[in-house]
Protein backbone atom coordinates (compact mmCIF):
# COMPACT_ATOMS: atom_id res chain seq x y z
CA UNK A 1 0.00 0.00 0.00
CA UNK A 2 2.87 2.37 0.80
CA UNK A 3 4.29 1.84 -2.71
CA UNK A 4 0.95 2.82 -4.29
CA UNK A 5 0.72 5.97 -2.19
CA UNK A 6 4.34 6.87 -2.97
CA UNK A 7 3.80 6.28 -6.70
CA UNK A 8 0.64 8.40 -6.77
CA UNK A 9 2.44 11.13 -4.82
CA UNK A 10 5.35 11.12 -7.28
CA UNK A 11 2.95 11.39 -10.24
CA UNK A 12 1.21 14.40 -8.69
CA UNK A 13 4.57 16.00 -7.84
CA UNK A 14 5.78 15.47 -11.42
CA UNK A 15 2.61 17.03 -12.83
CA UNK A 16 2.85 20.01 -10.46
CA UNK A 17 6.48 20.62 -11.42
CA UNK A 18 5.67 20.50 -15.14
CA UNK A 19 2.38 22.43 -15.19
CA UNK A 20 2.46 26.13 -15.96
CA UNK A 21 0.11 29.08 -16.16
CA UNK A 22 -0.23 31.08 -19.36
CA UNK A 23 -1.59 34.62 -19.23
CA UNK A 24 -2.68 36.16 -22.54
CA UNK A 25 -3.00 39.95 -22.68
CA UNK A 26 -4.85 41.48 -25.64
CA UNK A 27 -4.30 45.17 -26.37
CA UNK A 28 -5.55 47.67 -28.93
CA UNK A 29 -9.27 46.96 -28.88
CA UNK A 30 -11.16 49.68 -30.75
CA UNK A 31 -14.17 49.61 -28.43
CA UNK A 32 -15.57 47.77 -25.42
CA UNK A 33 -18.45 46.02 -27.20
CA UNK A 34 -18.73 42.25 -27.02
CA UNK A 35 -16.10 39.78 -25.89
CA UNK A 36 -12.66 38.53 -26.81
CA UNK A 37 -12.36 34.86 -27.65
CA UNK A 38 -9.01 33.32 -26.70
CA UNK A 39 -8.22 30.02 -28.46
CA UNK A 40 -5.20 28.00 -27.33
CA UNK A 41 -3.62 25.47 -29.72
CA UNK A 42 -1.08 22.73 -29.03
CA UNK A 43 -0.72 20.83 -32.33
CA UNK A 44 0.76 21.44 -35.75
CA UNK A 45 -1.92 21.89 -38.41
CA UNK A 46 -4.51 23.49 -36.12
CA UNK A 47 -3.86 27.04 -37.39
CA UNK A 48 -5.47 28.49 -39.42
CA UNK A 49 -8.71 27.52 -37.70
CA UNK A 50 -11.43 29.05 -39.88
CA UNK A 51 -14.26 27.13 -38.19
CA UNK A 52 -12.89 27.88 -34.70
CA UNK A 53 -13.08 24.23 -33.68
CA UNK A 54 -9.49 22.93 -33.63
CA UNK A 55 -8.46 24.56 -30.37
CA UNK A 56 -7.09 22.78 -27.30
CA UNK A 57 -8.74 25.19 -24.84
CA UNK A 58 -10.91 28.26 -25.27
CA UNK A 59 -12.00 31.16 -23.09
CA UNK A 60 -14.37 34.08 -23.76
CA UNK A 61 -13.82 37.23 -21.73
CA UNK A 62 -16.10 40.29 -21.59
CA UNK A 63 -14.40 43.57 -22.47
CA UNK A 64 -13.92 46.29 -19.89
CA UNK A 65 -11.58 48.87 -21.41
CA UNK A 66 -9.04 48.43 -24.20
CA UNK A 67 -7.05 45.59 -22.63
CA UNK A 68 -8.38 42.10 -21.83
CA UNK A 69 -6.64 39.16 -20.11
CA UNK A 70 -7.26 35.43 -20.04
CA UNK A 71 -5.53 32.88 -17.84
CA UNK A 72 -4.97 29.25 -18.80
CA UNK A 73 -3.89 27.36 -15.67
CA UNK A 74 -1.91 24.17 -15.15
CA UNK A 75 -0.87 23.56 -18.76
CA UNK A 76 1.64 20.80 -19.44
CA UNK A 77 4.98 21.82 -20.91
CA UNK A 78 4.95 21.99 -24.68
CA UNK A 79 4.48 24.27 -27.66
CA UNK A 80 1.41 26.47 -27.82
CA UNK A 81 -0.06 29.12 -30.07
CA UNK A 82 -2.87 31.56 -29.33
CA UNK A 83 -5.41 33.19 -31.60
CA UNK A 84 -7.84 35.83 -30.46
CA UNK A 85 -10.72 37.69 -31.99
CA UNK A 86 -12.84 40.62 -30.92
CA UNK A 87 -16.39 39.30 -31.17
CA UNK A 88 -18.06 42.71 -31.18
CA UNK A 89 -21.60 41.36 -31.71
CA UNK A 90 -21.32 38.22 -29.49
CA UNK A 91 -22.26 35.79 -32.26
CA UNK A 92 -19.28 33.44 -31.62
CA UNK A 93 -17.95 33.69 -35.18
CA UNK A 94 -15.56 35.92 -37.06
CA UNK A 95 -17.69 38.12 -39.28
CA UNK A 96 -16.12 38.71 -42.68
CA UNK A 97 -16.44 41.15 -45.53
CA UNK A 98 -15.38 39.89 -48.97
CA UNK A 99 -12.45 37.80 -47.72
CA UNK A 100 -11.13 39.60 -44.68
CA UNK A 101 -12.47 39.70 -41.12
CA UNK A 102 -14.59 42.71 -40.14
CA UNK A 103 -13.78 42.10 -36.48
CA UNK A 104 -10.34 42.33 -34.91
CA UNK A 105 -8.09 39.27 -34.88
CA UNK A 106 -4.65 38.46 -33.53
CA UNK A 107 -2.15 35.64 -33.12
CA UNK A 108 0.83 35.03 -30.93
CA UNK A 109 4.08 36.08 -32.69
CA UNK A 110 2.18 38.04 -35.39
CA UNK A 111 2.14 41.82 -35.72
CA UNK A 112 0.40 41.77 -39.13
CA UNK A 113 -1.73 39.34 -41.07
CA UNK A 114 -2.04 39.55 -44.84
CA UNK A 115 -1.80 37.40 -47.98
CA UNK A 116 1.99 37.32 -47.63
CA UNK A 117 1.93 36.56 -43.90
CA UNK A 118 -0.80 33.94 -43.43
CA UNK A 119 -1.17 32.29 -40.01
CA UNK A 120 0.33 28.89 -39.23
CA UNK A 121 1.07 26.99 -36.03
CA UNK A 122 4.82 26.83 -36.54
CA UNK A 123 5.24 30.60 -36.70
CA UNK A 124 2.61 31.37 -34.04
CA UNK A 125 3.82 28.81 -31.50
CA UNK A 126 6.12 29.31 -28.54
CA UNK A 127 7.53 27.01 -25.85
CA UNK A 128 5.81 26.86 -22.50
CA UNK A 129 8.28 25.60 -19.89
CA UNK A 130 7.52 28.10 -17.12
CA UNK A 131 4.69 30.46 -16.20
CA UNK A 132 4.44 32.97 -19.04
CA UNK A 133 2.64 36.10 -20.21
CA UNK A 134 2.06 36.62 -23.94
CA UNK A 135 0.88 39.96 -25.33
CA UNK A 136 -1.17 40.09 -28.55
CA UNK A 137 -2.17 43.25 -30.36
CA UNK A 138 -5.56 43.13 -32.08
CA UNK A 139 -5.41 43.70 -35.84
CA UNK A 140 -8.33 45.29 -37.65
CA UNK A 141 -8.12 44.66 -41.40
Amino acid sequence: MKKVILTVGLIFTFFELHAHDLTIVVTGLRNDRGEVQFSLYNKEGTIPDKALDKYYKMERVPITGTTVKALFKDLPEGRYAVSVFHDENNNSKIDKGLLMPKEGVGLSNYKTINLFNLPNFKKASFPLNRDKEVRIGIIYL
